[in-house]
């Protein structure tokens, strides 16, 4: 119902930019606010601001100069197209350390706002290789990480399985149980 009154509106502004100078607004049986320019109809006049009028650039006209706006990083110049506000990995944190209880096992979760579109998919890198394939998900499962220093990445997929953009890196210290260290209470010797 607002939307039939909104339109009522508009098209009463338009008309009293025509020509039409006075409208009334008035409430029938129903309660349904009605906006006329009859003034035999009763109802109380209501004043209207002129309408806006931008008119259009003429062929060949310079573009007026724009306001500055920032730009998302993601839609810079030179960057793929991004339909998302943040797309990032949440978790873990860059620089984090996996201790060494963990087993080298680890969950990726992605920040992804709005959510992933249906036809959005998203595939992990680890160390700059496809370590998890494509899929419509936010979360990744990785096992069995070796020791040491690993880079995690998630790349954004179209419906045409193009990348469109890829996550900051994230670097991951494993730390990893050695039966070899004379001083790790998992050696059963040293015990």
């Amino acid at each position: 119902m607002a939307k039939v009154a909104w339109i009522v509106v508009m098209g009463l502004a338009l008309a009293a930019q025509a020509g039409a100078t006075t409208v009334y607004r008035t409430t029938d049986a129903q309660g349904n606010v009605v906006f006329t320019d009859d003034p035999e109809r009763g109802g109380e006049r209501v004043e209207l601001e002129p309408v806006t009028v931008v008119p259009s650039r003429e062929a060949g006209a310079a573009p007026r100069a724009q306001p500055e706006t920032t730009q998302r990083p993601e839609s810079a110049p030179g960057r793929p197209f991004m339909p998302y506000d943040r797309f990032r990995i949440a978790t873990p944190a860059d620089e984090e350390t996996l201790p060494t209880g963990a087993a080298g096992n680890v969950a990726v979760e992605l920040a992804i706002v709005p959510p992933l579109r249906e036809d959005h998919r998203v595939r992990l890198l680890l160390d700059g290789r496809v370590s998890q394939s494509a899929l419509h998900t936010d979360a990744f499962l990785l096992n069995n990480l070796p020791r040491g220093e690993h880079v995690l990445q998630a790349e954004l997929l179209d419906a045409g399985g193009e990348v469109r953009h890829r996550t900051e890196p994230v670097t991951l210290y494993v730390q990893r149980a050695s039966v070899n260290l004379p001083q790790n209470p998992n050696n059963p010797a040293s015990n």
